[in-house]
């Protein structure tokens, strides 16, 4: 598939853009009339790269270069939002997992107090206030 195609793809006109953003592993688009301008100043031999290489995919430099950008842009979110174990370490998740340590005091607490309040406030909007904080 090319550049073009993916562009259209995803709703580009003249009048309206989409805005791709994930929740999870959803991807979620909205139609905006709202845009915006980057600018840029390059070599004349970077101009020239992006031309021939816009040309090759039947693109305009503008769609090339937003195209290019944002499938990068989304390649360093995606990279950066992972988390990376070692085979070490992913055991040792998943063993933390499946045996879990046993609820502490705290814990214990909290989870009573919530039990009370969603007794005390059924059909009603939950209002959670916290404990002041101890000095």
């Amino acid at each position: 598939m090319s550049l073009v195609t993916k562009w259209h793809h995803m709703g580009y006109s003249k009048k309206y853009s989409v805005i791709v953003h994930f929740s999870g592993s959803t991807l979620m688009t909205t139609m905006t009339s709202e845009r915006v301008r980057i600018t840029t100043r390059v070599p004349a031999r970077v101009q020239d790269t992006l031309e021939v290489a816009a040309a090759m995919l039947g693109a305009t430099v503008n769609q090339f270069m937003i195209q290019s950008a944002l499938r990068e842009a989304e390649r360093i979110i995606e990279r950066e939002q992972m988390i990376r174990l070692s085979a070490r370490d992913a055991e040792r998740f998943f063993q933390a997992l499946e045996n879990p340590a046993p609820p502490n005091t705290r814990l214990k607490t909290a989870l009573k107090r919530h039990e009370d309040a969603r007794l005390d406030d059924q059909g009603t909007t939950f209002d959670w206030r916290p404990r002041p904080k101890r000095v």
